[in-house]
Parts: C-alpha cells; structure tokens; sequence
C-alpha cells in the first residue's frame, strides 16, 4: 500500500509540474495586464513601475523560475485584481465549489444508484423503459441549455427560485438541479448495465433459489459486486465538477472556482489562474486516490 501510495504521489506531482508549466505559458498568451490595468493615457513610467512591481519586465523563463521558487516557499503570488494573497482568493472560492459538488454527488449518488437498480431488476419493463428515457436524455442535454431554460422557467416565469446568488437555501436550487441532470443520466445507465450483469450471474440465482428478498438480492448480493465501474465513473464526475462547473457557475453568478477562472483569465490575474488551477488538480488527484483505495474496500481480490 506504501508503495502504491508513494508510485501515485510521484505521478501526481509530475503531472501537477507539467500542468504549472503549460498553464504558466499559456496564460500569458492572454496579453499584457498592463494595458488592461491602466488607462490608455498612462505615462511610460507609470507603465514601467506597474510592471516592475508585478515582475513582468523579465524575460518568461525568468519570470517561470521565481514562480517556482516562491512556491517551493508556499508562496502562489498575490492577485492584481484583488490585491490580496492569490491562494486565499482561490480557497475561497473553492470551498463554494467543493460544497455545491458534494451535495450534488451525495444526491445524484443516491438517486442513479437506487434508481438504476431498480430498473436492472426489473429490466425490460416500464419502469426500465422510463429510467432508460430519461436518463439518457440527461446524459446528453447540454448543461448551458439546461441553465437557461431553468432560468426562464423557474425563476423568471414562475419567479419560484432567484436567478442567481448564493444567499439563500433557494439559491442552490437551480445550480444543483442543472448539475444533477447529466452525471444523473450516466451513473444510472452505468449502474443498469452492471447490474443486469450481477444478477444474471450463478451466485445471485443461487440466492434467488434460496428464497432471498428482491431487496436483498439486489443491494446486498448484486449491487456490491457490481460498484466498480459505478465508482469510476462517479469518480470522473465529481472530478468534473470539481474542477469547477464553469459553465453553470458562471450562468448562475455561483462564486466558485469555475467562475474564478473565467473571470481571472479575462483580467490576465496569472498568480490566480495557477492557484486554482493548482489547487483543484491536488484536489482531483487525492480524489483518485480515494477511489483506487475504494476499489480494494469494495473487492477483496484487488490488493495494491
């Protein structure tokens, strides 16, 4: 397990170096934030202090090594937006971001999982036929549409729910219902097919035989031999929105780390971007780890 942990930490923290470069280069590809930050009327020498005072007269091979040295130091840069701690910016933001993706999780969990059990059971009946309809239309609407139509109808029609915020219980409503819709749609559809394959095998038939409950037959015997590829995939799309929901976060004014990205990218904030970019590719890779550990909690014969 040692092992295996420090092999993933390894790999993780090569793939994080060449996420930092990629990213740090790219981003400057976005302009010079001196002409965003002052007026067009600005004095060469106001320019130039801007400039120095932010590190941008070096060279980028220059400026890329004292970024590494400072965050050898822990020091991620501080925003010229804000004009405050770039890491304390992003965690800020990403503690919106991790609060909306883990009760959107916990819900679709619980509902895909039930729900695609059910229908394996009954596989080929109207309840199969109905889950199977909709989900897969979850699966493939597109989450803009989805926002908008969501906005017209629910908040701006019925005026049930605020089009956007974060004030109230209320305002959750629409963004964990738009984020809820597809991972809805392929979780149940992965969960259906796996568990039409557990319960066609001989030791669910053998427990069947036995007189076992449907409802143990299927969350005890069946469901559990048939999560590994269920976790995969509710580990890919947690991962998804972690890695911030940009879309819906930016259609609902959602403060999360999507729409910092956004918004940071559009303000050239570089110290920003590689914060959050940092900081949710930590979050993803620990994420994996989990479910790799998972994995050998769920299989006896999987050992690391």
């Amino acid at each position: 397990m040692q092992s295996f942990l420090t092999k993933r930490a390894i790999s993780s923290g090569v793939s994080l170096l060449l996420l930092i470069v990629a990213v740090f280069f790219l981003s400057r590809l976005t302009g010079d934030p001196t002409d965003l930050y002052l007026p067009v009327d600005a004095s060469a020498e106001a320019r130039e202090n801007f400039r120095e005072l932010h590190g941008l007269n070096d060279p980028l091979i220059v400026q890329f090594g004292h970024y590494v040295a400072d965050l050898v130091r822990l020091d991620f840069g501080e925003s010229i937006r804000r004009a405050r701690p770039a890491l304390e910016v992003v965690i800020e933001a990403f503690v919106w971001t991790f609060q909306l993706a883990v009760i959107t999780m916990a819900i679709v969990s619980a509902a895909a999982v039930s729900l695609g059990a059910l229908a394996a059971f009954h596989v080929g009946g109207a309840f199969d036929r109905i889950a199977t309809f909709f989900s897969l239309i979850g699966a493939s609407a597109p989450d803009f549409w989805i926002a908008i139509v969501a906005i017209v109808v629910f908040a701006v029609g019925f005026g049930w729910v605020p089009t956007s915020g974060t004030g109230t219980v209320w305002h959750w409503i629409l963004p964990i219902g738009v984020l809820f819709i597809r991972p809805f749609g392929l979780i149940l559809q992965v969960v259906r097919g796996s568990m039409i394959s557990a319960l066609g095998s001989a030791y669910v038939k053998t427990a069947r035989a036995k007189g076992v409950t449907p409802k143990k037959t299927i969350f005890v015997h069946a469901l559990r031999n048939a999560m590994l590829p269920v976790i995969t995939v509710i580990g890919d799309q947690a991962a998804a929105l972690l890695n911030g929901a940009v879309i819906v976060e930016t259609i609902f004014g959602f403060p999360g780390v999507g729409k910092l990205m956004i918004d940071s990218i559009l303000q050239r904030d570089f110290s920003v971007v590689l914060a959050a970019i940092m900081v949710t590719a930590l979050a993803i890779f620990l994420m994996n780890i989990l479910i790799d550990l998972a994995y050998a909690a769920l299989d006896p014969r999987i050992r690391y």
